[in-house]
């Protein structure tokens, strides 16, 4: 029975390697749709009539496909797809990390938040990461054993499993299992990223041997890279349910290398961790419902907030693109980021006020400040008193099927690679968590963002995330599922996505590879990614603004939208290997055909 487990899987994975660098796109074969099909466009979404999945990385979209072709629902899709990234996109896809996914389900119209997020050590406390002077030890909540939180990811994708899936657990961990046994091909991404990398992940000798060749050097484009450690950790895992992770030998080789490095996470801090279920946060922009995920992620009340505030200006009549736009999303972003750096934290150890923060007349209020041809100084704003009463690696994914289920999803190791430190023997990379909470209020963090007392390190606390997997509703049924990597800037970056398909009516993929800008507050600067115009960059020069230009792509959006029984998936062009896929498409890349829709 074991051989031929390993022989299905080995079948899995000859299917999988095909997908690397796919490209497919049927627009040009299916009847135009209002706001989803233009001509007039240059991003075209991939379309598909059985459901969609768009990821970072083509293999696991492929991997989600292939289980929506099954009979899979979205919920079976979603965590077959996370399994599958923490093989072939090992910089953000993870074990070791946390996250939160949101689910709708059609047949009981129902929206379920689900918090994965890694949890503070039982060991931690509020100077965990202060010397004797009071002073941040510089890097201590980064490149350390001490800088992980105790993971969530596998507990997570299997609470949503059990409680809302279809497919049995060691079903969907397979094909990740068969691509870390046989190995998936390098791809220049890949290759690139971890060249860059080898700098830091070489300190540490178990990700230095799983990441390079030893004097042979790095991994080429087109190689094979193997992670037999990872695959015997998936097997264990897919065997005996995510208790072997909290409590079986993948715990027990975790502890041992914390307890050898003065790490913080204990036996008993993984045999306590819990997923939590949460009500989503609601709120409403011209005409639709947008549900998004709640405390500790900060950008669910954030994005409603910063919707509430738009929801007064024309934006469609100024364009997109327009100096006058740009500026007013600068001035809502500085308000919500003031907001976000004192209310926003743990709701398990702290009131936050989000009916507050995300009532229309808070909204109304701070939008009156808002003047059409000046910036408003950072320092000028202070975050709101309510009345009485994350790297830019983390990863997102969309899914949608014919049932009309949806889940967004986004989990992170945070920084790229996490804290670079592999545990041995496991081939999993931990996070480095711990530096999302204010290791000192006032004291920014890896990202520029600023805390305070409600996001201090506390044993058991879960750190403030900016994670926003977000579906949006059209007359009562899943739109828009959208989400991004991105740090401190996946708040902005949802918002648009929202703005572009919403106020300016593009389709999933052109709303995802045009141009994005971003401000936080602090530091009091509008960064622009590549691609505005010129003429726009001087006028918020002239209007106060200190315009920074990025010297590279921010985020990566992976969209998927639903219309007239067709689903349209978009995939950011940021990243080199994302993809989007659905079971009709599948059935084209499998039958190597030229396909058209019905």
């Amino acid at each position: 029975m074991r051989s031929l487990a390993k022989k299905n899987r080995q079948l899995i994975y000859l299917g999988l390697t095909a997908t690397l660098g796919f490209s497919l796109n049927l627009a040009a074969q299916a009847p135009s749709a209002p706001a989803i099909l233009n001509s007039a466009v240059f991003h075209h979404p991939v379309i598909d009539t059985r459901g969609m999945v768009v990821t970072q990385n083509s293999i696991a979209t492929k991997v989600g496909a292939q289980i929506l072709a099954k009979g899979g629902n979205a919920v079976d899709a979603a965590v077959a797809t996370g399994f599958a990234l923490a093989v072939a996109l090992p910089r953000a896809g993870n074990i070791g990390g946390g996250g939160f996914m949101l689910i709708h389900l059609a047949e009981t119209n129902e929206t379920i938040a689900i918090d994965y997020r890694e949890k503070a050590p039982a060991a931690a406390h509020r100077d965990v990461y202060l010397d004797d002077a009071g002073n941040v030890i510089p890097n201590d909540s980064r490149f350390t054993h001490r800088a992980a939180g105790v993971p969530g990811t596998v507990a997570g994708l299997h609470h949503a499993l059990i409680n809302y899936g279809t497919m049995g657990w060691d079903d969907v961990i397979a094909p990740a299992i068969a691509l870390a046994e046989a190995g998936i091909i390098v791809s220049t991404d890949l290759a690139k990223n971890l060249a860059r990398a080898k700098r830091r992940l070489a300190r540490n000798p178990a990700s230095a041997k799983k990441f390079y060749k030893g004097e042979e050097g790095n991994y080429e484009v087109g190689e094979v890279f193997r992670q037999p450690d990872l695959a015997a950790t998936l097997a264990r895992i897919a065997t005996n349910g995510p208790q072997e992770f909290y409590a079986g030998r993948t715990a027990e080789l975790i502890v041992a290398e914390m307890a050898a490095n003065n790490g913080l996470i204990s036996m008993d801090d993984l045999n306590n961790y819990q997923v939590v279920e949460r009500a989503p946060v609601r709120g409403t922009y011209r005409g639709h419902e947008v549900v998004s995920m709640p405390p500790p992620s900060s950008g669910g009340v954030h994005i409603i907030q910063m919707l509430n505030m738009l929801e007064g200006f024309d934006l469609n009549a100024a364009g997109f693109g327009s100096a006058l736009n740009i500026h007013r999303f600068a001035e809502v972003m500085k308000y919500a980021y003031a907001d976000r750096s004192k209310h926003l934290g743990d709701p398990d150890f702290y009131h936050v006020p989000q009916d507050w923060l995300m009532d229309k007349q808070y909204a109304k209020i701070l939008a009156a400040n808002i003047s059409d041809d000046t910036a408003t100084p950072s320092k000028s704003i202070l975050p709101g008193e309510p009345g009485a009463y994350e790297s830019p690696d983390t990863t997102h994914y969309s899914i949608m099927d014919s049932m009309g289920n949806a889940v967004a999803n986004t989990y992170t190791l945070n920084f790229s690679y996490g804290s670079g430190i592999t545990v041995p023997g496991t081939g999993m990379l931990i996070n480095n968590e711990m530096d999302d909470f204010s290791a000192k209020p006032g004291v920014p963090n890896a990202y520029g963002l600023l805390g305070a007392d409600a996001n201090a390190i506390e044993a058991h606390k879960r750190p403030l995330s900016s994670m926003t997997p977000t579906i949006v509703f059209k007359e009562g049924a899943p739109w828009l599922v959208t989400g991004s990597p991105g740090g401190s800037r996946i708040i902005s970056i949802v918002l648009q996505q929202i703005i572009n398909v919403v106020d300016f009516g593009m389709n999933s993929a052109d709303a995802a590879a045009r141009p994005r800008m971003h401000h936080q507050w602090e530091p009091d600067r509008l960064q622009l990614d590549p691609g505005f115009s010129p003429d726009s960059i001087h006028l918020l020069e002239t209007m106060g603004h200190d315009v920074q230009l990025s010297t590279r792509a921010w985020g990566s959006v992976q969209n998927v939208m639903s219309q007239d029984g067709r689903f349209f998936g978009g995939a950011d062009p940021r990243a080199a290997d994302a993809a989007a896929l659905g079971p009709d498409g599948l059935e084209c890349l499998n039958n190597a055909v030229a396909c058209s829709l019905p």
